[in-house]
């Protein structure tokens, strides 16, 4: 049974020995599994989407859209046929337009706003795919013999830092790059791409899409990535603002939070983003040890995206559990049905209270989870693994000694990403006030690169 007796001792469960191993597929079933959850629309099908369109004036998808991507205008082109245009006119606005468009939250953004959906068209409520349509279009100028639409404008010979090359980072870079500054890149980890290479769901962005868009970002030129370079708060600062005539800070979030719960350091308990980027970083999937009963605790993206891939890998049972309702949870409703449609069980109104080790299993491995509800009752689920995805945070440790302000232990600034310190800017999650998604981070980048332009022409002038 998964679900277990509340009258199971509080700290131990006889439990049988923890069932984690790799391989539990066959590599067709792997191939299966882990392909593109969402296709490519073809060539037909993709015209056909883009004349359902309405081409709207003051068009609300448009307004819904972080980036401000004239929506009507690229899906105009692409039933003209004019890929290469409605490409230009994506990422004019959305420098990573091609990844955002697999995971961008389209069904409560554009999508959502659709005059289609919103019953004014002719199509069954059916909002126009504009994600998918997006892909489209950028995809075909990528992978053609003449990829990159933009070139720099006239050196400036100002130099800027940029820290973490996630997408608030590159979206920055790029922005920056264009208008004739050189950046440099300061990256902790052995790739670029933060978030996009490490920590979204492998279904969602397969064939090393993250790094082929990267490698399309540093065509414009004058962009410099340096790995293994850490932010450790004051000194590294101070160095940056010294060495540059500015920087921008896009650290991201780099602490996970914990449950703080007996039982939390039992092995077979992980945090969940762990996991997502080891599965992202593996050569073969196959060879990934999961467990056969799976929990994954949190109501996120990540906690969905973790769930998914745990069923997806073989795992039999996969209960994902959150302490609220449904309506509360940050993963977007199409990312719950997707999760159900998965196989993934979801239970609300239950919150972590201990996790049990197993009496006769091997020493010191997690064999269940015990949740209390609100009205004092108490459920338990065996797991061989349990995933933690209740939020991650800025290390606050780090911006203690920066003079930086902080709010809520992130960045606080103001609309183009300014800081209270001269000469720095900062946006993505590590920055005050978002909504944590990839989207926003790339127009946090990007407006923040036209803010820092904008000081540096007016420091020149005023000279």
């Amino acid at each position: 049974m998964t679900a277990l007796s509340i009258d199971t001792p509080p700290s131990t469960h006889p439990g049988i020995s923890p069932d984690i191993r790799a391989g539990r597929l066959t590599p067709a079933q792997y191939a299966h599994n882990f392909a593109d959850a969402t296709p490519a629309l073809s060539a037909s099908q993709a015209m056909l989407e883009a004349e359902r369109c309405l081409y709207c004036f003051d068009a609300p998808c448009q307004q819904a859209c972080p980036t401000d991507i004239d929506v009507p205008s690229f899906i105009k082109r692409i039933a003209d046929g004019n890929l290469r245009g409605a490409a230009r006119t994506i990422l004019e606005s959305n420098p990573l337009g091609g990844m955002c468009a697999r995971v961008c939250p389209t069904e409560v953004l554009c999508e959502q706003v659709c005059v289609h959906h919103t019953g004014n068209g002719t199509q069954q409520g059916q909002p126009i795919a504009i994600g998918r349509l997006q892909r489209h279009a950028v995809d075909a100028v990528m992978h053609s013999d003449q990829p990159q639409l933009f070139t720099r404008a006239a050196p400036t010979g100002k130099r800027i830092a940029v820290v973490g090359s996630g997408p608030a980072g590159l979206a920055c870079a790029h922005t920056l790059a264009r208008l004739g500054h050189d950046v440099e890149i300061h990256e902790a980890r052995p790739k670029a791409g933060g978030l996009n290479e490490y920590g979204l769901a492998s279904y969602k962005t397969t064939g090393g899409f993250a790094q082929q868009e990267l490698d399309w970002l540093l065509t414009i030129g004058g962009i410099h990535i340096t790995h293994g370079w850490s932010f450790t708060g004051g000194n590294s600062l101070k160095a940056l603002s010294g060495g540059f005539d500015a920087v921008f800070l896009g650290l991201g979030l780099n602490t996970v939070a914990a449950l703080n719960i007996p039982g939390e350091a039992l092995s077979g308990v992980r945090n969940a983003v762990d996991f997502i980027a080891e599965l992202r970083q593996a050569s073969d999937v196959a060879t990934l040890p999961i467990g056969q009963r799976i929990v994954v605790i949190g109501g996120g993206m990540t906690a969905v995206d973790a769930a998914v891939q745990a069923k997806l890998l073989g795992a039999q049972t996969v209960h994902l559990v959150y302490r609220r309702g449904p309506e509360a949870m940050s993963a977007s409703r199409a990312e719950q049905e997707w999760a159900l449609t998965q196989g993934v069980n979801i239970h609300h109104g239950l919150s972590p209270q201990e996790m049990l080790g197993g009496e006769g299993s091997v020493e010191g491995a997690v064999a269940a989870v015990k949740f209390a509800r609100a009205d004092g009752s108490v459920e338990m689920f065996e797991a061989d693994m349990v995933f933690k995805a209740i939020g991650q945070k800025t290390d606050s440790s780090v911006l203690a000694d920066t003079g930086l302000t902080l709010t809520g232990g992130r960045i606080a600034t103001n609309a183009a990403g300014q800081t209270n310190l001269p000469g720095v800017w900062a946006g993505g999650d590590c920055r005050a006030g978002g909504r944590d998604l990839t989207v926003e981070a790339v127009d946090h980048g990007k407006r923040a690169a036209h803010a820092i332009h904008q000081a540096l022409h007016h420091a020149l002038t005023a000279h």
